[in-house]
């Protein structure tokens, strides 16, 4: 069969939703299920964070104590997500998508429902414990999903839209529930400690619900059938073989490493240095403080709405190696660009009244959109490059580099922060994103890979 008809063949196979294509075989109902699945995980996984905080408080645990005790829950949740990335890809290779990211929302669910009871510090790290199992097998699969179900030469758009749910997913259950809901319930005269509880069961509620529609939307099954299926042994191997034979797939296990810790760093140190400066330098208490650098966290991510349809636009005929060069530069740019902020005029109002000064406003919008990008070049290039019957396990390995880069981003960002400055956790960021730039620039001459429409010719099909 000659290329064009070849193509031909598979563009019949593929379903048009909008403006985007689809994988041959996936329905709209399954892309629905997916989009779904984007807008609930991220937002139900943020809500931990303030979760945390309402339990820290419940249990009587000192307000200077609890960035230690946060500290110890994050470790808690980065080892076991370490160890459970790639065993989840393993399973979902052997059983299917759905199945993994269904158990995934329950357990979640389960942890919510145990969270708030939890009376001592080991009890809570043990909670954190459950907590992140699910986190790790449903997030785990979101990504695995990217790959499964964007058609490649919509691919870019697709990421770019599953982005824009994660996002909104956060902003509602940040601002509508976790924001909202426990200060509601204490002014109408239930107790903290209720209150969150019951802020708690509504959020695993929705978790036990979100694996129900999952479970019906998902398409069942892995992409091959059960013949073509790699053995455990064989799945096992190809995290790291795959990356030994496909340089592109090495680079996306280092832009997992950069790209991850990105949305970390920019989540916590955002907020912290906000916080920081607010205290220091206009006198705040520490509440008050705290919502001026959440405005910080609130302005990159609207930067990172606004543009992550523009660059999925951008990528979507772009050879994927060049479409991270260009991403890893805009992440450096984004984040190295806060050693200009000058703190003692951050949030000095701006000529139109905003509360914060123009140049910081800009800078901050820089780096939302510099975050989003690395994310988006990461996920991009993984979902193309990873074989497809053993898709769950390669994306199961970058996402166990992505762990790790946390991990280590966290550390030395809380060394940096604490003995350098506030921006100095976002620098050391950039640095890492131009040396991964300059890695894919040497990945771009040795080994470029396909273009986009290349994918659908008949020479890259099965993939």
């Amino acid at each position: 069969m000659s290329d064009a008809s070849t193509a031909a063949a598979v563009e019949e196979q593929e379903v048009k939703l909008g403006f985007m294509y689809l994988a041959p075989g996936i329905s709209k109902m399954n892309a629905y299920a997916f989009f779904y699945a984007s807008f609930m995980v991220i937002g139900l996984l943020v809500f931990v964070s303030t979760g945390t905080a309402q339990v820290l408080n419940a249990m009587g645990i000192p307000l200077d104590q609890h960035g230690s005790a946060s500290k110890d829950l994050v470790i808690v949740t980065e080892i076991v997500q370490i160890l459970i990335f790639f065993v989840a890809g393993l399973i979902a290779d052997r059983i299917g998508r759905r199945e993994v990211i269904s158990i995934g929302i329950v357990i979640m669910g389960i942890s919510y429902v145990l969270y708030p009871h939890a009376e001592t510090m080991p009890q809570l790290l043990v909670y954190r414990g459950i907590y992140a199992v699910g986190l790790g097998l449903a997030t785990g699969m979101v990504g695995t999903l990217i790959a499964d179900y964007a058609a490649d030469r919509s691919r870019s758009v697709f990421v770019a839209v599953g982005g824009i749910f994660n996002g909104l997913g956060v902003v509602v259950i940040t601002l509508v529930i976790a924001a909202n809901m426990a200060p509601m319930l204490v002014e109408r005269g239930y107790d903290p400690l209720t209150a969150s509880r019951m802020t708690h069961y509504l959020i695993a509620a929705i978790c036990f619900v979100s694996g129900i529609i999952f479970y019906l939307g998902l398409k069942p099954g892995t992409p091959g059938t059960k013949e073509e299926r790699p053995a455990i042994g064989e799945l096992f191997k190809s995290g790291f073989g795959e990356a030994i034979n496909n340089p592109r797939i090495a680079l996306s296990y280092c832009c997992a490493f950069v790209a991850r810790s990105d949305q970390v760093v920019l989540g916590t140190f955002s907020v912290l240095w906000g916080t920081k400066v607010g205290m220091e330098q206009l006198g705040l208490d520490f509440a008050t403080a705290s919502g001026k650098g959440g405005l910080i966290f609130g302005m990159a991510g609207a930067a990172s709405l606004v543009w992550l349809p523009l660059l999925g636009f951008v990528l979507r005929k772009l050879n994927r190696v060049t479409g991270v060069i260009i991403c890893m530069i805009s992440a450096a740019i984004g984040y190295g660009g806060t050693y200009f902020i000058d703190e003692t005029l951050m949030f000095n109002p701006g000529p139109d009244g905003f509360p914060l000064s123009t140049q910081a406003l800009w800078l901050f919008l820089l780096l939302g959109a510099g975050q989003i990008s690395a994310f988006m070049g990461a996920t991009i290039l993984i979902s193309a490059e990873a074989p497809k019957l053993k898709r769950g396990a390669v994306v199961g390995m970058f996402n166990t580099w992505g762990a790790v880069g946390i991990f280590i981003a966290v550390y030395f960002g809380g060394l940096l922060f604490d003995s350098v400055g506030g921006y100095a956790p976002f620098v050391l960021i950039g640095v890492l994103n131009a040396v991964v730039a300059v890695l894919a620039l040497i990945v771009r001459i040795k080994s470029p890979g396909p273009m986009p429409s290349e994918y659908n010719s008949g020479t890259v099909l099965v993939h």
